[in-house]
C-alpha cells in the first residue's frame, strides 16, 4: 500500500528540512511527499531540491489560506489513494510506515490518527508543553493517545484518510482552528471506521515559547464552540473542564486573602503536575516548567471558550478566532 504525505507549511524552512530528513531514513519508503508553502514569505524551496534525489517530492506554492486549504491542496496533487498529514513541526520515527504497513495488512481503516511525543532534541519548554498537551491532568489524553469510550477523532498533525473518505466528505473545512476535529466529525458522520494506532507516534515540536502556546490554546477554545455550533452534538462536558478551572482558580486566589488556606488546591494541583512530569521526563526542569504550561493551556483555552460562548452563543456572531495578525510572532 502506497501513501500520499501531504505538508502544509508557512515560514518554517528548518522544521521542513528536520521532517525531510526524518523521511529520508524510514525503513518503508512506500510513499510520495507533496510539500504546499501556504503564502510563506519565507519559502522551503532550497531546501526541497536537497532531497528531490532521495524522497518523491513534489513542491507547490499557493497563496495564503489557513493549512486545511493547503491540505485539500495537496490532495488535488496527489497520486496514491490513501493521505498522510503531517504538520511541518513533526518528526518522524524511522518505522513510521513500517508500523502502517504491518497494521494495514491486518485491517483496513478509513481513517486513522498517531499520537505524538516530545524528541529528546527537543527543549525543556517544548517538552513541557508537549506534557501539558498529552497529559491526562491538563485533559490532553486525547493527544497522548488513550483510548475514548467514543469513537476516536485522528488531529492533523498525524493524521490519516483514504480518497474515498475525501470524496464523500469534501476534506477539510475553511476552518482556521480545529478544522481537523471538524474533518474528523465529517468521517464520524458518514459512517466511517477510524483507528488509533499508539504505534504510529510522531515527535511534534508545538510552539516553542509560552507566549505562541497561549495563542493556539486560546483559538482551540474559541475553536470548541465553533465546532459545537456546527456539530451540536460534539460538545461534552470534558470541554468545560479548563473554563470552570479558570473560574475555579479565581475564586481560590479571592477567598485566600481571607485565608491563605484556601489556596491548598492549587498548590496540590502544582504538586502533582510536577511530579507526574518528573517522573515522565526524568527533568526537574521540565517539570518545574510543566507547572505554568499547564497553567497557561486550562488557562488559555478556558478563555477562550468563554469567549466564544459569549460572542458566538450569546451575541450571535460569526465565527471567528484570535491574533490573526501576530499568531506566529
Amino acid at each position: 500500500m502506497n501513501f500520499s504525505i501531504i505538508i502544509p507549511v508557512y515560514n518554517r524552512p528548518d522544521e521542513v528540512e528536520e521532517l525531510l530528513e526524518s523521511l529520508t531514513k524510514q525503513t518503508e519508503q512506500n510513499f510520495e511527499v507533496i510539500i504546499i508553502e501556504d503564502g510563506s514569505d519565507i519559502k522551503c524551496d532550497k531546501i526541497i531540491e536537497k532531497y528531490k534525489s532521495v524522497l518523491d517530492i513534489s513542491y507547490y506554492f499557493k497563496e495564503n489560506g489557513g493549512p486545511a486549504t493547503a491540505r485539500n491542496f495537496g490532495i488535488s496533487k496527489s497520486k496514491f489513494d490513501y493521505f498522510i498529514f503531517f504538520d511541518s513541526d513533526c518528526i518522524i520515527p524511522d518505522k513510521y510506515f513500517e508500523v502502517l504497513k504491518n497494521n494495514f495488512y491486518y485491517d483496513f481503516y478509513d481513517a486513522f490518527g498517531g499520537p505524538d511525543a516530545a524528541h529528546e532534541s527537543f527543549s525543556p519548554i517544548q517538552k513541557a508543553i508537549n506534557y501539558s498537551m498529552t497529559s491526562f491532568y491538563t485533559t490532553g489524553g486525547i493527544r497522548g493517545g488513550n483510548e475514548k469510550m467514543e469513537q476516536f477523532k485522528p488531529r492533523s498533525f498525524n493524521m490519516g484518510y483514504s480518497r474515498k473518505v475525501f470524496e464523500k466528505t469534501g476534506g477539510f473545512s475553511d476552518m482556521r482552528f480545529g478544522e481537523d476535529v471538524d474533518m474528523s466529525l465529517k468521517i464520524i458522520d458518514h459512517k466511517f471506521k477510524t483507528k488509533l494506532i499508539k504505534e504510529a507516534f510522531v515527535y511534534h515540536k508545538r510552539r516553542t515559547d509560552f507566549l505562541k502556546f497561549f495563542k493556539q490554546v486560546y483559538n482551540s477554545g474559541i475553536a470548541r464552540i465553533n465546532l459545537f455550533i456546527r456539530h451540536p452534538k460534539s460538545l461534552k462536558l470534558v470541554h468545560l473542564f479548563p473554563s470552570l478551572f479558570l473560574l475555579g482558580t479565581i475564586f481560590i486566589i479571592f477567598l485566600a486573602i481571607i485565608n491563605l488556606l484556601f489556596l491548598i488546591p492549587i498548590i496540590l494541583y502544582v504538586l502533582l503536575i510536577f511530579t507526574h512530569s518528573a517522573i515522565l521526563n526524568k527533568s526537574a526542569k521540565v517539570a518545574f516548567l510543566s507547572i505554568p504550561a499547564a497553567f497557561i493551556q486550562l488557562f488559555g483555552y478556558g478563555s477562550g471558550f468563554l469567549s466564544a460562548v459569549w460572542k458566538r452563543l450569546i451575541l450571535s456572531r460569526k465565527e471567528f478566532h484570535a491574533f490573526r495578525n501576530n499568531f506566529y510572532k
